[in-house]
Parts: structure tokens; sequence; C-alpha cells
């Protein structure tokens, strides 16, 4: 009976041996889950795939960059659905308008991390072991190396140098040394290597990378986001819960009393603009009340945001508010500051003004659906002398004016439909439930129109309003500790030139083993281990400072 002993191959899929009767040897079948799950390792960690998972997480951003996110602006998304009906269900499906939170795009990211964990593993073993190790010893002929030299003599300034380093050998390890190269004597030869901080750098550079992806993630599952749109006064504050942002977005580790808790109270805004109209700066003021304290005033602006406990302030952008006052038939009076959204650059803004609770029943106390009001309207802040008025001609008010049109009907509130705050819904106006009253109104600051029916309309002036952002981002050290590092190793990997060169002291007197003086003959050779072609004029620099016995700290790494 024969025995078989099974080992497993490293390059084959089965392994023999022969049986102890001298039979044919035996074939080990090995799994083949077992290769494939090998093989797809060996696959997803080699640098060409990282490459590839870098490129394609590139390519993959370029729709969040291109197309507007719901995270950051959702206005902009509602826009994009109604300029293009029928390509933007398509993008949202593919997860267009969520770029960074879709499926495809952790997917990649997740690769990638993978990729990097396993290329820089053993890349940093292998460094780790050549830092520990010695320069190799020397071919034995140095003249098939790319850079080759000879000396007979040294001059005077070299012979004296040899004489007080006790030979050629320490002399030579010496002038090396000084020049930051990493040394050995063995023998009659001096081994020196440098470069050593490319491969440093290339390491530095993909966990500095490994280190942003780990940031980027950590930031997604801890932080969170929240926009506002904050008009100046007391009744207007508002504070961090969850319903008084007009959109947020909370990573799937945190919860909605996970929240710090303040309030924002705006006091006051200043904007000065260049004569071109372009803006030259943005600084709001505000009121902070953190955890229930006593408030505090602070100051931030577009490039200086607010830090609280737990959460950064951004200021993104202005507008403004006009102040309308409208008095129903029983004379009751509505005062309503209403932001309206710029268009342009000289901040020519419209919006609506609803009025639904107006025009109550005195006996019951009940509105009329058919008799709510409401005006849309187009802001100037310097509005042309002669019409038309329909744009503004600069940024700041100069000469403002408010462009309305009255509209009386149902507004559809009480039907529970979504709708936007910043324009009326154009369906109730063509389905007649919205009719338009009389011509559209140009009114000055405290100027007053009366309706059809008697009721008036006041334009009081305006009210500053700003948008924030508010965020917190639990990685951002770690990010731009990251970005920092990662560009020192990029400098490190770029400029870094791995190099070695050997030095071999012959004796010419053969009957004389020494090489502590005398006359001896001295050979170099030199051997880039990366493109460098400044190599062959650093060697030429060493040989000549052998020659002369110079040990200043010349070259570079």
């Amino acid at each position: 009976m024969s025995s078989v002993e099974e080992r497993t191959g490293t390059n084959a899929g089965h392994s023999a041996t022969a049986g102890a009767g001298g039979g044919p040897p035996a074939v080990r079948r090995t799994n083949r889950a077992i290769v494939l799950l090998r093989n797809s390792w060996r696959q997803l960690t080699s640098m060409r795939t990282a490459l590839i998972l870098l490129f394609l997480l590139a390519v993959a951003a370029i729709p969040g960059s291109v197309l507007p996110q719901r995270n950051i602006s959702p206005e902009k998304v509602n826009e994009y659905f109604t300029a293009h009906p029928d390509l933007a269900p398509v993008l949202d499906r593919l997860g267009g308008f969520s770029v960074f939170s879709s499926i495809w795009f952790s997917a990649i990211y997740l690769l990638l991390f993978t990729s990097l964990v396993g290329c820089i593993a053993p890349r940093m073993r292998d460094h780790v072991r050549t830092l520990r190790s010695v320069p190799p010893t020397g071919p034995k002929r140095l003249d098939r190396l790319p850079q080759h030299a000879v000396l007979t003599d040294l001059d005077e300034a070299g012979r004296q140098a040899v004489a007080d380093a006790g030979g050629e050998l320490p002399a030579i390890a010496s002038m090396l040394r000084k020049r930051r190269w990493r040394v050995v004597v063995r023998g009659n030869t001096v081994a020196a290597e440098k470069g050593y901080v490319k491969e440093s750098g290339n390491l530095l550079f993909h966990i500095s990378m490994l280190a942003m992806l780990l940031g980027v993630a950590i930031g997604s599952w801890y932080g969170w986001h929240g926009n506002r749109l904050l008009v100046a006064g007391k009744d207007s504050s508002f504070c961090s819960t969850l319903d008084q942002f007009s959109e947020t977005g909370l990573g799937p580790r945190v919860h909605a009393t996970d929240l710090p808790r303040f309030c924002l109270e705006l006091t006051d805004f200043k904007a000065r603009f260049l004569p071109s109209g372009q803006p030259e700066s943005f600084s709001a003021s505000v009121l902070v009340d953190e955890n229930g304290g006593a408030q505090r005033p602070a100051d931030f602006s577009v490039n200086s945001p607010l830090r609280l406990h737990g959460a950064s302030v951004y200021l993104l952008g202005h507008g403004y508010a006009p102040v309308i006052r409208y008095t129903d038939r029983n004379g009751k009076s509505q005062t309503l500051a209403s932001p309206f959204l710029s268009n342009d650059g000289n901040l020519t803004s419209e919006g609506v003004a609803t009025f639904p609770d107006v025009n109550l029943d005195p006996a019951t106390g009940k509105r009329d659906p058919k008799l709510q009001v409401a005006f849309e309207g187009i802001y100037l802040p310097t509005a042309p002398e002669q019409p038309p008025f329909v744009r503004s001609q600069f940024p700041e008010e100069r000469n403002p004016a408010l462009m309305l049109i009255a509209y009386r009907g149902n507004l559809g509130m009480d039907a529970g439909l979504p709708g936007s705050v910043y324009s009326l819904n154009q369906k109730l106006i063509s389905d007649g439930k919205l009719t338009q009253v009389g011509d559209a109104k140009l009114l000055r600051p405290n100027e007053k129109w009366t309706l059809d029916d008697g009721t008036t309309v006041e334009f009081l002036g305006t009210q500053q309003y700003i948008t924030l952002s508010v965020r917190y981002a639990p990685a951002s050290t770690l990010m731009l500790v990251s970005s920092a590092t990662l560009l020192i190793g990029l400098m490190f990997s770029l400029f870094g030139r791995r190099r070695r060169v050997w030095f071999r002291v012959t004796p010419t007197d053969p009957d004389d083993g020494s090489t502590t003086g005398g006359s001896s003959l001295i050979e170099a050779g030199g051997l880039p281990r990366t493109d460098y072609a400044g190599f062959a004029d650093e060697f030429n620099q060493l040989v000549a400072a052998v020659k002369r016995g110079a040990g200043g700290r010349e070259g570079t790494e």
C-alpha cells in the first residue's frame, strides 16, 4: 500500500509525491474558490489597480461638481427638474443628485481604501527592512557600472586628508558620511547608498491619501449640516432644532438629539461693493445663545466662519426681505417680511408675500379661501429712473423700488399640497383659483396701494437677510494634516533619487597589503536606482572630492 503526503504548491494548482512503493505520484486538486480569492486579492492590491480606482473616483466625482446636489442646494435640484423634466428622473435614479452618497461611488471608495491598505502594508514592511539594512556589497568589476572612474594619485590635500583619517578607506567613508550617504566598509571597499527619502515619500503620500479617505468616511458617518435663511430682527431668530433648518443632512451615526443647542439672531449686516457692483466684503453681526446661557455678540464673514461648540456657521450670501403691510376689508393689518431671492449680481430679487388669514368673517372668525391674498413682486435695490423696471442697476439700496402684482383667491394651503415659499403655484393661476387684481404697481418705500375692494398694501422698506450653512466636520483636522503631509510626501517622491556608489582601494605595491597610506589605486563606480539625469555630475563631484580630500556637505537627497 502506498502512502501520499499532500503538500501545497506555491506556483501550481497541484502537488505530487511519489508513493512509498515507487508508484506514480498522487495529484492533489486545489480548491478553485481559494485560488480565485487569492488571485483576486493580488489583483486588487496591486498598484495598477489602485491607480485605476483613483482615476475612477476622480471621474465619478465629476457629476457631483456638474449637477446640483440635494445636500447642498435642494432648490437648484428642483429647478433642474423643472428645466429638464425628462432627463432629471433618470439622473435621480442613477444617484446624480446625491453622488457622494450613492452606492456606486461608495463602492469605488471602499475598493480604493482596501487596495491602498493592501499596497501599503507590504511596501512598508519592505521599506523598514531596507532602512535597517546596510548598503550592498559592490560588484567585482566596477568598470561595468554606468559610472566608473580610476584615481591613480591624490593631490597634496587628498594625501593630507588620508593621513589625518588613518587611511584611504576611513577618509573616503568620512567624506561620504558628511554628504549624508549611508556608508559601510567591507574589506578594501567602501559601499554607500543615498535617496531612501524617495520611497519614504511614496509611502507618506499613500498613507496620507489613506488618512484622507478615512477622514472623509468619518465626516460622512458623524458629520452633519443644515442650511437656513435668517432675516434680521428678534422675531426671526432661529435655534438649532431640526425643524427650523431649511434643509438638513445628518450622517448615519448622528441623531437629531445630537445637534448642539444654540440660537442665533441677526442684528446687523454690512456689505461693501466696488463701483462696478462686484462684492468687496460681507460681514454679519449676530447674538449667540449657546446651551441656554447669556447672549453674546459675535461677528463673522465669508472667509471667517462663526465657531460654536460642536458646529461652525458659514456665511454663504445675503439679500433683501421687503416688509409689506396689508390691511383687509375689516381694517385689520398684517405685516410680513418676505425674503426675495436674487437672480443677478445686482441683487434684482423675486419673491412672494402671502396673506392666507385675512378678510376673516367678522361673525364666525373663519376665513374665506376665495378671499386670500398674495403679492408677487420684483425688488430693485437701485431702480432705474425710467421704465422698464425689471433690473436693478446696483446691488446697494440707492433707489429702492418694489414692483407688485396682486392676486386674490384660494392659495391652496388648506389642501396640504407642498409648494415653494418663494413663488406662487402657477397651476392655481391657470385653473382660475387665483386671479390677478388690476395691473402691476411700482411702490417706493412708505408708499401705499389701494386695491379694487378698498384693501390696501403698503411697502414699509426692507430688512436684510443672510443665508447660513451650519456644519460639523469631525475629521477636518485630520483632513488638513493629511493634505499637508500628502504634498510633502509627493515632493519627496518626485525629487528623491536613490543611488549607490562604491570605492575600492587596491595597493599598487603587491607586497604591501595595507591601505593606510602610501601609493594605492582607487577605483570608483556608481549606479542610479532610478532615472537621474544629474547622477553623472554628482559622481564626478564625489571622485573629485576624494582626490582633493574634501569633506563638505554637498550634494542633494
